[in-house]
């Protein structure tokens, strides 16, 4: 459920924004807000150029 939440607002802040970094760094916040219990979702990081 959580790694849902991370990826929906990681695609949807993809949409608006094309910069990678700050589109997870905004999803992770967001789901900081909702699920406080970094375990659940802090594992994720973006790997890459493209």
């Amino acid at each position: 459920m959580t790694t849902a939440f991370l990826m929906t607002e990681f695609y949807g802040n993809l949409t608006k924004n094309t910069d990678k970094a700050g589109a997870l760094r905004q999803a992770m916040l967001e789901t900081m807000k909702k699920y406080p219990y970094p375990q659940d979702w802090a594992a994720f990081t973006l790997i890459g150029l493209l």
